[in-house]
């Protein structure tokens, strides 16, 4: 059962962490490539697409690490669990307090009632959200480390 914890952890936070590296580093310079009007009406239709998913999947993979840490609190590597948890931690305090902020403004703009700053507030979401990527990263690095600590 254990072991199925552990793979069950690394496919849910792996498969996370490729969609947002998805966002970050493909999606979004398609989006940033189309028409500006075209640009942020697709920037728009996905933060409420993904800002409705995402939540869940961030809280889903802290309880799954969490579950494998405290499962495995006298084993090798869990140590490595404990930081990818942490990391996770720090990526959802991230996006509560910066993130999502800039998210659910953009979600309800048009072309009509957009501010004249829409563009540097998506650039400053694109910019944290570049430091988001890493910290999950590291985090998801870190699980398939614990099981060969």
């Amino acid at each position: 059962m254990f072991n199925a914890l552990q793979v069950l952890t690394v496919v849910v936070v792996g498969v996370m962490v490729g969609v947002e590296f998805s966002v970050a580093f493909v999606m979004n310079r398609i989006l940033d490539a189309l028409p500006e009007d075209s640009s942020q009406l697709a920037h728009a239709h996905g933060g409420r697409m993904l800002g409705t998913l995402m939540p869940y999947w961030y809280i889903g993979s802290l309880v799954l690490v969490a579950a494998w840490a405290a499962a495995g609190w006298h084993r090798p590597g869990n140590g490595l669990v404990v930081t990818a948890g942490v990391l996770l931690i720090v990526s959802v305090v991230m996006s509560i307090l910066l993130l999502v902020p800039i998210n659910n403004r953009n979600r309800t703009w048009t072309p009509e009632n957009r501010p004249a700053d829409w563009k540097q507030q998506l650039d400053r979401w694109g910019r944290l959200h570049y430091v988001r990527v890493a910290v999950i990263v590291a985090a998801f690095a870190l699980l398939p480390a614990a099981l060969v600590a």
